[in-house]
């Protein structure tokens, strides 16, 4: 007799064989009973999770010549011939290989005539979301008039595929994943009957590994006790193929370490002894997913888990990542997980992706500008921003330009030059005190006017001159004006603000501009929790109300605020000429 696998062998026969979908097996009962039977029921769900056990245990019911309290008795004619597949009542369809629109015609045609034993036709579609466009206008002509006697139980893995015409004429019933906990204990139960040697942690590992499916489940024990012996975590991940899995953690390990010369030398050691680059970047990606459970759901998170690492790697590694790296690391991964179907060329985008790994600061996208910056709040671990030269500095904030210190005269055997920040006095423009003094003519009464080249020049109004960037009354440059803002903004937003490499602002009178280097920058700068604050603090210093722009592109240099222009012979007193009389 041919060996029958277990998957087959244990397949639920009636409803109290069904495991983890008792909201379903219960509706379908009361149905039953209470003769409130539709013509049309939609099945979706993931797959191994009894989809069409159910539908097949439904079909028996239904044709069922002495249900007991809603299920199958399994003892009469129709029962026993729908078991075993004898039934011309019960047709099963692979809408996989049967998709066309002439297969649905097919169905059409037959089912104009009644049963010839039972009340119910009932035809099985599964998968029925690879129906053409055709088939499903074709099983739809069928689905609006029904005949009495018929009845559609439609499966399907990818219920937002099918039409919605066909499910608002079907009564839906969604498929929920099984409990792992559930699944364990049905496992034990089926190796005590088989006489496998299942231990309870290899049982709550494959419960894990099957993720929410018992048909998948059942597979996995089947694989596992071919070898022999006691079915324990050790057997489970070596007949798996999951001991790999250490080389995953490796991986992340020389990643945590910024290693990457270790990890691309790694990554050579895998793909020269035919690792498939899909299947590790999915190793990868299902390792940093429980790694991310654990530091999020630290007390309800082993349920969590994928169960292909053990607890102490996920201790060591979980150690050496924050919550906001490992988002990016995730993310990261599954875009390559994602690509990688498509790639030309796998190994260089697999080693692309852990030279990132390796390395943060070289990931461009959100969700590693947003690991840089929570590490930065937290005060560690962020990569140092570029410092900028000395030429691109911004200006101080106060005060007039700082002059520059003079040479000693011993080291100089020439005159010294003017200062270059303070342009030679012209003849016309001389201060007083150098121009043979003269009483002033207002002093005198009928005496001649004093020539312009011996009178101190009236200052231009600041209106005529035009005011130089970032020198409005009031604005005390970007840097004092960016150091004002803390305690105004958040600590993420003023994070931005506070790093030049991020944001630059400049002041032209009239608004605020804000200079980012991409467009992903602009978009988290241009919002009101940001702009509103700007305005408000350049409105009290100002005096003015402004607006606050953010723009893509390199900052113009910013001048430093006007000093206030002093009368000469004011200065001169200030400086010590205090012995002199003005009249």
């Amino acid at each position: 007799m041919s060996y029958t696998a277990l998957y087959r062998k244990w397949r639920p026969v009636s409803f109290d064989e069904v495991k983890g979908q008792d909201h379903i097996v219960k509706t379908l009962k009361n149905q039953i009973t209470s003769g409130r039977i539709g013509h049309a029921y939609l099945f979706c769900g993931t797959r191994g999770t009894g989809k069409t056990s159910i539908a097949k245990i439904f079909a028996k019911a239904v044709n069922c010549e002495s249900p007991v309290d809603g299920s199958p008795c399994g003892e009469c004619s129709m029962c026993r011939q729908i078991a075993s597949s004898a039934s011309l009542n019960v047709v099963e369809i692979d809408a996989a290989s049967n998709n066309g629109v002439e297969n649905i015609r097919d169905i059409r045609d037959q089912v104009q005539y009644p049963p010839t034993e039972g009340r119910y036709r009932v035809y099985i579609i599964d998968e029925v979301h690879m129906l053409s466009n055709q088939a499903f206008n074709a099983l739809l002509q069928i689905l609006e008039e029904p005949p009495e006697h018929l009845m559609f139980i439609l499966a399907t893995t990818e219920v937002h595929k099918v039409l919605a015409t066909i499910k608002s004429r079907c009564q839906q019933f969604a498929f929920k994943r099984i409990h792992p906990s559930q699944i364990a204990a049905h496992l034990l139960h089926i190796s005590q009957e088989e006489g496998i040697g299942l231990t309870d942690g290899g049982a709550a590992l494959i419960a894990r590994l099957a993720d929410g499916g018992m048909r998948d489940a059942l597979s996995l024990l089947d694989q596992c006790a071919g070898g022999g012996g006691a079915v324990d975590e050790e057997r489970v991940l070596s007949t798996l193929g999951l001991a790999g899995n250490l080389e995953a953690a490796a991986l992340l390990d020389e990643a945590a370490a910024g290693d990457t010369a270790a990890a691309l030398e790694r990554l050579d050691r895998l793909y020269a002894g035919g690792k498939e680059m899909t299947a590790l970047a999915g190793e990868l990606s299902a390792l940093t997913r429980d790694l991310l459970v654990r530091k999020t759901a630290p007390k309800g998170g082993a349920a969590l888990m994928t169960g292909g690492f053990d607890g102490e790697t996920l201790k060591r590694l979980s150690a050496q990542f924050d919550v906001a790296r490992l988002v990016q690391m995730l993310a990261l991964l599954q875009k390559t997980a994602a690509d990688l179907g498509r790639s030309a060329n796998r190994r260089t985008d697999m080693e692309l992706c852990l030279t990132v790994l390796c390395d943060p600061a070289l990931d461009p996208t959100p969700a590693g500008l947003s690991a840089r910056v929570a590490r930065l709040e937290q005060g560690g671990g962020a990569a140092p921003v570029p410092r900028q030269s000395q030429a691109a500095a911004p200006p101080r904030e106060a005060g007039p330009a700082p002059r520059r210190e003079e040479p000693p005269r011993n080291e100089v055997p020439w005159e010294e030059p003017p200062l270059p920040d303070e342009p030679p006095p012209r003849e016309e423009d001389a201060p007083p005190w150098d121009v043979e003094p003269e009483p002033r003519p207002a002093a005198a009464k009928g005496s001649r006017p004093a020539p312009k080249a011996q009178t101190a020049p009236e200052p231009a109004p600041a209106a005529q001159q035009p005011a130089p960037q970032g020198a409005a009354e009031g604005w005390p440059g970007w840097p004092a004006f960016r150091e004002r803002l803390k305690g105004r903004l958040a600590v993420s937003d003023y994070s931005f603000i506070s790093n030049s490499a991020m944001a630059e602002g400049r002041f032209d009178g009239r608004q605020i501009t804000l200079w980012t280097a991409n467009d992903f920058l602009r978009d988290m700068l241009d919002r009101p929790a940001i702009t509103r604050p700007m305005a408000e603090l350049c409105q009290a210093l100002t005096g003015a109300v402004h607006t606050v722009a953010v723009k893509v592109g390199q900052a113009p240099p910013e001048a430093a605020p006007a000093p206030a222009q002093a009368d000469p012979l004011t200065e001169f007193l200030v400086q010590g000429g205090s012995n002199i009389t003005v009249e």
